[in-house]
């Protein structure tokens, strides 16, 4: 309950309850959602990074795909 409290009275110091409503917190998500993004394309974890990944994998399935059409 304690946790509740806070976390309660933590979301009503955000601004402007009474004009947007629960839409005053679109501005932290688009936040949340940039920085994510950055971390995805910029953060190597061991060699890669995530968009490293992903483009293998795509090509590797356009690869395999064009396989099973020539078959």
């Amino acid at each position: 309950m304690l946790v509740s409290k806070r976390v309660k009275r933590l979301l009503q110091l955000v601004p402007g309850k009474q004009r947007f409503g629960v839409y005053r917190f679109l501005p932290f998500f688009f936040l949340l959602g940039g920085a994510m993004e950055w971390f995805m394309i910029n953060a190597r974890i061991g060699k890669e990074t995530f968009y490293d990944v992903y483009r293998r994998k795509r090509s590797e399935r356009q690869y395999a795909a064009r396989m099973e059409r020539r078959e």
